[in-house]
């Protein structure tokens, strides 16, 4: 079982000394929450069943790839991931500079983690259509895959269309980051399992996640991929030694978790949990 921190659940001035804290005591990764814009009425939820969007429009936002490229001149081997970037509201182009910057910066410590987006007013601010969000989404991460990978990119899509791309230089990881597709419904499921070199949730119980977890294997089965190299991520509660070999024997790979109650209690929260959980499994 691999354990991240996520940044996301902490007051911004926590950021840097939890990150710095993660990093001595063994954890692998810190994820880091992205918008590009919230307005002051919001509707819908990343949750299904829910209509209530669960942040204030005062949110603090900020570019991740630019924050984590400053986390990343301050650490050394924790890896750095979005949860999630909202790719669909960029052209590919920037999304694919952005990702490839942080991989060589951080010397290929990228976790991709991309959404489809929930909220719709942040898509119409950006004057572009919501309805549309999943093929436009699903081009742009065909785009990035081959900028990464092809000395010469041309493209003829719904959305994106040109010729002759010449991306350099490449990423240090060898075709780009691994590409981690969030998201609870059934389209996003099912990119994950066609785009997706694995799939990172929202939090879970032990019921919601196997049913999440099951559901993905079907669907990797059905595009011809191995289950067994696929990455499962989520948030889910850990109080014990028992809670991770059942996040385990569900299937999950990787908990992004936040062991604390208040963001002054962060950096206790992550040695305790280091010291009680990580050390013992």
């Amino acid at each position: 079982m691999k354990f991240g921190i996520a940044l996301g659940r902490l007051n911004p001035a926590f950021f840097v000394e939890a990150t710095l804290a993660a990093e001595a005591l063994g954890y692998e990764s810190i994820w880091l929450p992205e918008h590009l814009i919230f307005t002051t009425k919001m509707s819908n939820s990343p949750h299904p069943g829910e209509s209530h969007p669960p942040v204030p429009p005062n949110t603090p936002i900020f570019d991740a790839f630019a924050y984590l490229a400053f986390l990343a001149g301050k650490t050394e081997n924790i890896r750095l991931g979005t949860h999630v970037y909202n790719i669909g509201l960029r052209h590919p182009f920037v999304a694919a500079r952005a990702v490839q910057t942080l991989d060589i910066v951080s010397a290929g410590r990228v976790e991709f983690g991309i959404g489809a987006s929930w909220l719709e007013e942040e898509w119409v601010a950006a004057e572009l259509d919501f309805a549309s969000r999943g093929r436009r989404v699903d081009e742009a991460l065909e785009v990035c895959k081959r900028l990464w990978s092809e000395s010469e990119v041309s493209y003829s899509g719904e959305f994106f269309n040109f010729e002759g791309a010449v991306f350099e230089p490449k990423c240090v990881q060898s075709g780009g980051p691994p590409i981690l597709v969030g998201g609870e419904s059934a389209p996003a499921l099912r990119r994950a399992a066609r785009l997706g070199d694995g799939w990172i949730g929202m939090g879970h119980d032990f019921s919601s996640g196997a049913k999440q977890i099951q559901r993905l294997r079907e669907l990797l089965e059905s595009e011809n991929r191995d289950p067994d190299t696929f990455e499962y991520c989520l948030g889910g509660a850990v109080d014990s030694l028992a809670d991770v070999e059942r996040w385990t024997e569900i299937g999950i790979t990787r908990l992004v978790i936040s062991p604390w109650p208040r963001s002054r209690e962060a950096l206790e929260g992550i040695d305790r949990f280091a010291q009680e959980i990580m050390n013992k499994t």
